[in-house]
């Protein structure tokens, strides 16, 4: 019995799972139709030899709508995994058209697009000249997904990417750092890397991230003893210098986070300092392009002159 429903699934075609799906999502033949861009016989049709191919209808009529028969209740799980896995191919077949227009479309996290990103079309176009560029921001899952679906070029990320398609490249290096609200620190003590130890007891902003980087920081603060005040958690970094700078208590974050643009806070060293990498991320059979390659050094430039310049100059806060 199951081996025979089985079958009947597999023997569906693509266009009747879209009008099942169609008719899930709008509940009446004349809108699914509408939605596919088809003639409402035209759906009605398509209906007809879904059921037909399977053995059993899909809907029955229920106050004025169709509902899914408990049969194709059964199927609509898997149903949507292909209907989602169609759509990507979709997306990605278009993409691949689209790059014959190239546009370079670079992708980067929140916080690097705050810190570094506003300065990478200028870099760009005094090298090469007016370039077409594309900037957005996602978060590093989401950013391999849409490089593997060749929605976006070239992405950067502090938190290392593996991914058979993909390359991840290590450009930067920095360290991690501690932040406070403005006026925390004298001339003398900011200028001295703070021990770790010395936040014991401290008011202090936990990092509730799953990344490589909030476990890392989590591991280190559970570790101190006495142990900091952790009374609020946040899932960005960005969150915290903000809750940093209103006078809520210190967080480790990484540099970027640290001196990107907005309300006024100390930066400080610590002596126990734990690595911050860079990286650039891109598909294997991606095409090497004087445009990629002028954004990845773009970006290790500029990534690299924002942390020289605060450390040259011991600045006492960010604004």
């Amino acid at each position: 019995m199951q081996v025979s429903f089985t079958k009947r699934i597999c023997s569906m075609r693509l266009r009747y799972i879209e009008i099942f799906q169609a008719i899930l999502e709008t509940g009446t033949v004349t809108d699914a139709a509408a939605l596919l861009h088809i003639s409402q016989p035209g759906a009605t049709k398509l209906l007809q030899q879904a059921e037909r191919s399977l053995g059993f209808p899909l809907f029955v009529r229920a106050k004025g709508r169709l509902q899914p028969t408990p049969e194709s209740a059964l199927m609509r799980e898997q149903m949507d995994r292909v209907f989602d896995e169609l759509r990507d191919l979709q997306r990605l077949a278009s993409n691949i058209a689209r790059a014959e227009n190239y546009l370079s479309r670079v992708v980067s996290t929140p916080t690097l697009a705050n810190a570094v990103m506003p300065s990478l079309i200028g870099h760009v176009r005094r090298k090469l000249g007016r370039v077409n560029i594309e900037l957005s921001t996602q978060h590093s899952n989401e950013m391999a997904r849409s490089l593997v679906l060749r929605e976006a070029d070239i992405g950067f990320t502090l938190q290392e990417t593996l991914h058979p398609d993909l390359i991840c490249e290590a450009i930067y290096s920095t360290e991690l750092v501690l932040i406070s609200a403005d006026g925390t620190w004298d001339n003398s003590e900011i200028s001295r890397p703070l021990g770790l130890k010395e936040l014991g007891g401290v008011a202090t902003i936990g990092i509730a991230t799953d990344d490589n980087l909030g476990r890392q920081i989590d591991s280190i603060l559970n570790r101190l003893e006495p142990a900091p005040e952790i009374s609020t958690w946040v899932q960005t970094y960005w969150i915290a210098r903000e809750l940093v700078s209103a006078g809520e208590g210190v967080a480790l974050v990484d540099p970027f986070t640290a001196l990107s643009g907005g309300p006024s806070i100390q930066v400080r060293r610590v002596a126990q300092a734990l690595p911050v990498t860079l990286y650039a991320v891109y598909r294997v059979d991606g095409a090497q392009n004087v445009v990629r390659t002028a954004v990845l050094e773009g970006v290790k430039a500029i990534a690299s002159d924002l942390v020289r310049s605060w450390s040259s100059n011991n600045l006492e806060s960010v604004a």
